[in-house]
């Protein structure tokens, strides 16, 4: 009996990993591609639900979030970014933030070490996750009141005082931008300042407030798997709001199910989703990433993908 225990351990281990493998491939393939400009390929005129440094200028796709803000801010009815998020929200749920978006990337691989991972409990989980959707209604708040603050003199005096916070008030702080935009164009500058003289080193108050937001979201994602995507992703909020209606999802089979005394899906998701609570017919939790590690955790097989 050990050594049958032992033997599906490596099973499963094996399938966990092989399964962690092909969605890494993946991410590190989106991450080259959606940047891939910088081998001289054109942009797309397509943005899509996932954190896209703006600052980057090797895109060849844009933020859904951004354009929102963008085009709010210049009265412009943000028709293609939200038929982008209601499109891939309906069609794959938060599919595109486990696989895609290179902020989740950054996380992974920064919770696949041995640290020892902070536990939250239910009621504090709960409350936790409305906080991104807090910061999105904040975000659109912001960039609406700015929109209607050109129809006035004074208004307008501020939206130029505000500067490109006021055309995008959430990528200014966003770790995203920081991390893949912001941190190279400092690393370049010091590098240059190493030569040229340190007096030609400009460093902001807002770079450093940028640097140390970027550096606790990093923390907290060594010690909470995808702690960004979970509480404080607006982009992903936004999502979140579709996705519960979501073409795709996840089947739970009662019968192979070992309920009692297993939970290995719910303890291997990053998200934290309650999957044995959930409606086995078809799970569609909004907070869903579909990274897939609760099927290749089932020791029984049980949890298989559902579209639709």
């Amino acid at each position: 009996m050990k050594s049958l225990k032992s033997v599906m351990s490596v099973t499963l281990r094996s399938r966990f990993i092989i399964f962690e493998v092909v969605r890494r491939i993946m991410q590190f393939f989106f991450l080259i591609f959606l940047n891939s400009a910088i081998f001289g390929l054109s942009a797309i005129p397509l943005v899509l639900p996932i954190l896209l440094p703006s600052g980057l200028p090797y895109r060849i796709a844009g933020e859904a979030l951004s354009a929102i803000q963008k085009m709010i801010y210049d009265s412009v009815f943000p028709l293609l970014p939200l038929a982008s998020i209601i499109l891939f929200s309906v069609l794959t749920g938060r599919a595109l933030c486990g696989w895609v978006c290179p902020m989740g990337l950054i996380q992974d691989i920064l919770a696949a070490g041995e640290t020892r991972k902070f536990v939250i409990s239910p009621k504090t989980h709960k409350s936790l996750i409305g906080l991104k959707y807090f910061i999105l209604g904040l975000i659109l708040l912001i960039s609406v009141s700015l929109s209607l603050a050109q129809l006035s003199v004074a208004g307008r005096v501020y939206r130029e005082m505000l500067g490109l916070f006021a055309q995008a008030p959430f990528n200014v702080l966003s770790p995203s931008d920081t991390l893949f935009a912001a941190l190279p164009r400092l690393l370049s500058a010091i590098l240059i300042s190493i030569s040229l003289g340190f007096e030609y080193l400009t460093i902001t108050p807002l770079l450093i407030i940028r640097l140390v937001i970027l550096i606790a979201i990093l923390f907290l994602a060594v010690r909470i798997p995808r702690a960004w995507c979970r509480y404080v992703c607006p982009q992903g909020a936004f999502s979140a709001l579709i996705s519960r209606f979501s073409l795709l999802g996840l089947r739970r089979d009662i019968v192979r199910c070992r309920k009692v005394g297993c939970r290995m899906c719910e303890e291997k998701c990053p998200m934290n989703v309650p999957i044995l609570k959930l409606s086995a017919e078809k799970i569609t939790d909004p907070e869903c990433i579909y990274c897939l590690r609760c099927i290749a955790a089932c020791p029984v097989k049980a949890i298989k993908p559902k579209f639709p």
